[in-house]
């Protein structure tokens, strides 16, 4: 019988710094939990203060909370120079945070809003925080990608990644979590020298979230009533991203997800990515893109 990971393997986090974004409900909730109570010093990077604050209260362990709006990169250079203000050396960086399928908008940046949060604002933060990573032997950089990063057509919009021409809220949250796996591949290509810090990805299947409050209108009455069948708590969601920041067997350049049909729900494993994820030059394109677009090199 195959013994399945559950937040009981964690190991002992004590002395260890986590930063996870999006902290304040859902998985990056969870995460945020399971982490402090395993000793670390867990770290909510949050958009709304007082959110975060409440969901700090909710924890039993040593959290704080940080202001960070991934749409605004004024935000995220504030944040990060206060995060390493506050802490000379970071074990966790958990790139969580995101959006599915809102109605086209802009960051403050003037980025699609999917594109720019799941993507730009996380690959500015890491960027801004890796020089606090690299001397921390075992550190690790976690993003959250999706099974949307499968999604039939999905790809980079090279000529169009602002979704200007005609928006779909579908393919531009695929393109993103495209990217986020993209990131990855090529942050750990860039990693592999320093032999301390290591890029993992993970997803969490179909997980019964707030990010699901974009649903269009048309689906949101099926969605409330099938979302109980066919998703699965967030607390069961977050065990892939758990998995790849603290499973000593884990190593760069993996992927984590559910071990169900389909990977929507169930316990964390090793999974595979597509092939447009594999693609090393587009891995190599966007991360020129990315730099170029966020002022942040690495």
């Amino acid at each position: 019988m195959t013994q399945h990971w559950t937040e009981q393997d964690i190991p002992n986090q004590h002395g260890r710094v986590a930063i996870v974004t999006g902290a304040n409900t859902g998985l990056g909730f969870e995460t945020a939990r399971a982490l402090a109570n395993h000793g670390a010093h867990v770290v909510l990077a949050v958009r709304d203060v007082a959110k975060g604050e409440a969901a700090a209260a909710r924890i039993d362990g040593d959290v704080s909370v940080q202001a960070l709006d991934l749409a605004s990169l004024d935000s995220v250079r504030a944040a990060a120079a206060d995060l390493r203000a506050a802490h000379p050396t970071i074990d966790l960086l958990i790139n969580n945070a995101g959006l599915m399928f809102p109605p086209r908008s802009t960051t403050a940046d003037g980025f699609e809003l999917q594109i720019g949060t799941n993507h730009l604002g996380h690959f500015a933060l890491t960027g801004l925080l890796l020089d606090h990573l690299l001397p921390v032997p075992g550190s690790r950089i976690v993003t959250l990608s999706s099974n949307g990063h499968r999604f039939r057509g999905a790809d980079i919009r090279f000529n169009d990644l602002q979704w200007e021409q005609k928006y779909s809220r579908v393919g531009a949250y695929a393109q993103s979590k495209l990217a986020n796996l993209l990131f990855t591949y090529e942050l750990q290509r860039r990693l592999e020298p320093s032999g301390t810090t290591i890029a993992v990805a993970a997803h969490p299947g179909v997980s019964n979230t707030e990010l699901m409050r974009h649903t269009p209108r048309l689906l949101q009455r099926p969605v409330s009533v099938l979302a109980p069948l066919l998703t699965q708590p967030a607390q069961m969601g977050a065990l892939p991203t758990l998995r790849a920041a603290t499973d000593p067997a884990v190593t760069g350049g993996q992927y984590y997800g559910p071990d169900g049909r389909g990977e929507v729900r169930g316990h964390p494993v090793l999974v595979s990515s597509s092939a447009a994820a594999n693609n090393e030059d587009v891995q190599k394109r966007l991360w020129a893109v990315s730099e170029d677009l966020t002022g942040v090199t690495y």
